[in-house]
């Protein structure tokens, strides 16, 4: 019906009703749509702002925290033939102080037996029990109908959880099960086979006088010395000889010292501080980007402040290094920070596992609770807290998220009242047409009539 009629408009008055109509309701419209636009562009600006304050922050505590976790910032064990052993810190453990020597003289080992071949994994081993021993534990291996195989007597022994594992080994000779026992002298084990069962099954004692399972490794501690004093332990890996520090052995030599030193990480931490100084800069000029933004938004003020105590606040026990300005970072007066490198030298001369602490979380004895937070807990406790639903960050973002839902809602009805409105106009032009159309028409004939009375009066 619409579109007749605006087909229509003009026909019967001769003037062009159909421009006027959409310039009607463009002069109504164009003004909404333009602040409509504005409003949406100033909040989109906003949420950008906000957005890329929490990108900064995210990113900023995210890059520490690894440097931390990797144990890039803190004094590592260094090992003069890491093919002989290796050296690992735990987080929070400072190694800067280290020294050692260390004579590996065996690697611990575990014992390793193994059976004569068998054709097949199916093939019958003897039905009857067998009594399998580690250190002072019995535990009993049932071979019966239902498992009188290779497979089934590999499955009772895993079974069992002694400790001892059962594996087949399978090549173009058949079938064999290879016993392992745990590292360390305690792993020793043996497997007797009770009295009245299938003789077959001394083909799986150990040991067999012979005719049992064959010894290919017998079980034995790691013996090392460090510094001359000699230490035993049931595996190659352990951390209780340097507390909180993980020693690897990995081959035997014996009366050949190897020297263990401790390397702090000083290049590595300048740079970190250089590239905190940089990072922190520009975190606080797209917060304060933000909070003029959105019109000075003040839970976005009070985030910048706290941020900006940060660099002064206490975050290890230390009495004298404990905070950001013990090692030369400064805030100017503008609010950005400096790096003032002779006073992070002096520092790390006077008290360098300080130093160190201020970066990486320090540890109680267990090395597994936090004691001191560090810069590293400190910033993301900050992230933490302003990005958690109904931190600042996140509360910033969800109201302008529902601004830009609002704006939407308003330009959507702003659509359809100016729809209406225009729809409107079509109709009283389509009418007010129609009307000059019949009173044209009305006009001619009245002029026609004229003419003719005056023509018979002739």
């Amino acid at each position: 019906m619409i579109g007749s009629i605006a087909s229509a408009l003009g026909a019967g008055s001769g003037i062009d009703t159909v421009k006027l109509v959409e310039d009607l309701a463009a002069a109504s419209r164009d003004p909404k749509v333009a602040q409509f636009d504005t409003r949406a562009s100033a909040n989109k600006a906003k949420i950008s702002a906000v957005a890329q304050a929490r990108s900064d922050l995210e990113s900023f505590s995210t890059t520490f925290a690894g440097l931390v976790a990797g144990g890039t910032l803190q004094s590592q064990p260094n090992v003069a033939d890491p093919t002989a052993l290796s050296a690992v810190a735990a987080p929070g453990v400072r190694a800067g102080n280290l020294s050692a020597e260390i004579s590996v003289q065996q690697l611990a080992k575990s014992q390793t037996v193994y059976s004569a071949y068998l054709p097949a994994v199916t093939d019958t081993v003897g039905q009857g029990t067998m009594t399998l021993t580690v250190g002072a534990q019995s535990f009993t291996i049932t071979i019966d109908a239902t498992n009188d195989s290779l497979t089934g007597l590999a499955t009772a022994i895993n079974t069992a959880a002694s400790g001892v594992t059962a594996n087949i080994i399978t090549d173009g000779n058949g079938s064999r099960i290879v016993l392992k026992g745990q590292s360390g002298a305690n792993g020793a084990f043996s497997l007797t086979p009770v009295v009245g069962g299938d003789p077959a099954l001394d083909r799986f004692a150990y040991p067999g006088a012979g005719t049992g399972l064959t010894l290919a490794q017998a079980a034995q501690d790691a013996q090392f010395t460090v510094d001359g004093i000699a230490y035993t332990r049931a595996t190659n890996s352990f951390s209780d000889v340097f507390p909180g520090i993980t020693l690897t052995l990995k081959k035997a030599a014996p009366g050949v010292p190897i020297a263990i030193t401790g390397s702090r990480p000083t290049e590595a931490l300048r740079q970190t501080l250089s590239d905190f100084v940089s990072v922190y800069n520009t975190l606080k000029k797209d917060l304060a980007t933000a909070r003029t933004t959105t019109g000075g938004d003040q839970s976005l003020r009070a985030l910048e402040v706290q941020l900006t105590a940060l660099i002064s606040k206490v975050v290890t026990s230390d009495p004298q290094i404990n905070s950001l300005t013990g090692v030369g970072v400064f805030t100017n007066r503008d609010g950005s920070i400096s790096f003032d490198s002779a006073k992070f030298e002096a520092a790390l001369a006077a008290n360098p596992d300080a130093v160190e602490a201020l970066f990486s979380p320090t540890r109680d004895t267990t090395h597994t609770v936090t004691t001191d937070p560090g810069l590293s807990e400190a910033l993301k406790s900050l992230k933490d807290a302003a990005t958690a639903t109904g931190g600042v960050l996140a509360s910033v973002t969800t109201r302008l998220q529902k601004e830009s839902q609002l704006i939407a809602d308003a330009r959507t009805k702003m659509e359809a009242h100016e729809t209406a409105y225009k729809n409107r106009l079509k109709r009283q032009f389509g009418g007010m047409d129609s009307r000059i159309a019949a009173l044209k028409a009305t006009q001619s004939y009245l002029t026609q009539q004229i003419t003719l009375w005056s023509n018979q009066k002739n």
